[in-house]
């Protein structure tokens, strides 16, 4: 049965298990949880609890070997490779630890380019990269290339090129992992302001002090999850 229309995403029962050589190794198991429209999320636990394997799922970049994953009312978990595709391309913005961006092409270029895959028309690409880019304060950085800019400046472009879509769901994995303190500090305080304007964000971590500015945070750890907290926000 689908969810109701204020969730997001509805998993029941996510469960991947990997084989290595004659052996099972358990990723995941039974992960049961929702997340309502314009919540702000992380999902949090140390190294090899699971977090990698959920985001990948999440993301529609891997399948689960049982369970359901419905987002936005669609069932993903039955997806095929070329509607999981389209899903990423439509429904996700990705933000990674590593900022992803082609190095020969300018700020602007780099935020253009998922319109391109879309097939956007060029006016409309150019348009709302702008947008975006003056969303994350870059826009008089716009025609710089990554070289040339700082690494808070090169999160800003890899998050204005994750908006760019308007996905319905943005997933940051690590986001302030390669930033000192200050950059990370002012990264999260952009989050606040697209979660302010009505955007679902999922932010993977395993730093308590970057879970503890989103509004819940679900725990996990060999695979289950251990607990669910609520934050302030």
């Amino acid at each position: 049965m689908a969810p109701a229309k204020d969730v997001i995403i509805a998993t029941e029962n996510l469960t991947k298990t990997y084989q290595l050589e004659s052996q099972e190794v358990h990723a995941l198991c039974d992960v049961t949880f929702t997340i309502k429209r314009s919540e702000f999320v992380a999902i949090m636990g140390p190294s090899g609890s699971g977090k990698s394997t959920l985001m990948n799922l999440i993301g529609c970049l891997d399948t689960p070997t049982s369970g359901t994953y419905y987002l936005n009312g669609k069932l993903v978990s039955a997806m095929s490779e070329d509607e999981l595709a389209h899903i990423r391309n439509k429904e996700i913005g990705f933000v990674f630890q590593v900022f992803n961006l082609l190095a020969r092409a300018t700020a602007f270029r780099n935020v253009e380019l998922p319109m391109i895959y879309a097939g956007a028309r060029k006016k409309d690409r150019e348009d709302k990269a702008r947008r975006a880019l003056e969303m994350v304060e870059m826009k008089d950085r716009m025609m710089h290339k990554p070289s040339e800019l700082s690494g808070g400046e090169r999160q800003r472009v890899a998050i204005a090129r994750a908006l760019v879509n308007e996905p319905s769901l943005l997933l940051a994995d690590e986001p302030t992992g390669n930033l000192d303190s200050k950059t990370g500090a002012e990264i999260l305080k952009l989050f606040h302001k697209i979660h302010a304007q009505g955007n679902t964000i999922v932010l993977v971590t395993h730093d308590r002090s970057v879970a503890d500015q989103t509004q819940r945070i679900i725990h996990l750890r060999d695979g289950e999850i251990e607990r669910e907290e609520r934050k302030g926000g």
